[in-house]
């Protein structure tokens, strides 16, 4: 397949770790080639385990900072090999390959925001804070967990931005009144949400669609109609692969000899994007796909075919 900006990698040692709330690692990636590909707030990379497994982490270091990435991992009692082998097995001058950023959760630009974040939801929330703050943008951020001590960076974020951060442990104080600063959003304000499912579907409820903009770790559940078949037509080299029900376009793509890049497989991170040079996709990612374009872990065809530029 022929090598895109989007599909590069950057190699990164690993420079310093630390524990940063309880089951909670902060990993700072410093490049080892030069500079590292610039990034804005909201941003994620790829980062490409030794175990052979690819996970998407969110950036919530400076963007200023060309030098290295920073990255925090939660470790997940149900890890499929990820976070578990970044907890336990993850060391300092490790060299690493991490993708080039994703942005799917662009801070817009707004007359003042409202930042929602649950547990380690902070990660893509934290440079947004930083960023409006720098810019003189009026921005508060309501932090949400289940103790002070779970919930990752909290002492940077009161350093840093004092007032302007709410700390909320929901052991002792419940959660926070959605409702309350609905009706206190300034006008034109946007309310940024990153979180576990059930605080983005409180958030969901409450403010205006408009307004409110979510990042989540897991897809919506939603309902589609049954799988069918269809071809795919790779454009550049002309060959035609069958997709069965039963399969994805990504690895059927994959078992042709076509290594697209994936991550998640679920929808929510990106990395599996194609060109869809012609034929009407059938979009079920979580992060809207811009025209022209699908995901092939989850996406399929509404059209008896399509054409990819592979």
């Amino acid at each position: 397949m022929q090598q895109t900006q989007r599909t590069r990698t950057q190699h990164t040692t690993v420079d310093h770790i630390e524990q940063v709330a309880e089951g909670v690692v902060s990993l700072v990636l410093r490049g080892a080639t030069g500079p590292l590909a610039p990034w804005e707030p909201g941003a994620h990379i790829d980062l490409a385990l030794p175990n052979w497994l690819t996970r998407q982490y969110s950036l919530c270091g400076d963007p200023a900072d060309r030098d290295s990435y920073r990255v925090a991992v939660r470790h997940d009692p149900l890890s499929r090999g990820g976070s578990e082998y970044v907890h336990r097995f993850l060391r300092r001058g490790r060299a690493l390959e991490v993708s080039l950023p994703r942005n799917h959760f662009p801070l817009v630009p707004a007359p003042e925001y409202l930042f929602l974040a649950g547990g380690i939801g902070i990660t893509p929330i934290l440079p947004m804070l930083r960023a409006a703050t720098e810019a003189g943008v009026p921005a508060s951020l309501v932090y949400v967990g289940q103790s002070p001590a779970t919930m990752p960076f909290a002492d940077e974020l009161r350093a840093l931005h004092g007032d302007r951060v709410r700390i909320v442990d929901t052991r002792r104080q419940g959660r926070p009144d959605l409702a309350a600063l609905a009706s206190a959003l300034a006008l034109g304000a946007l309310v940024y949400c990153c979180g576990p499912a059930p605080m983005v579907a409180a958030a969901e409820a409450t403010f205006p669609a408009e307004r409110l903009h979510v990042e989540r770790f897991q897809p919506a559940t939603r309902t589609f109609a049954p799988n069918t078949p269809f071809e795919a037509v790779c454009a550049r080299s002309g060959r035609t692969v069958q997709v069965p029900p039963d399969e994805s376009l990504l690895d059927v793509l994959t078992h042709a000899g076509y290594p697209v890049p994936s991550g998640c497989r679920e929808g929510v991170c990106g990395s599996c994007e194609v060109t869809v040079v012609d034929g009407e996709p059938e979009h079920r990612d979580d992060i809207g796909a811009p025209a022209g374009r699908m995901y092939a872990c989850v996406s399929r065809a509404r059209s008896p075919r399509l054409v990819v530029d592979l």
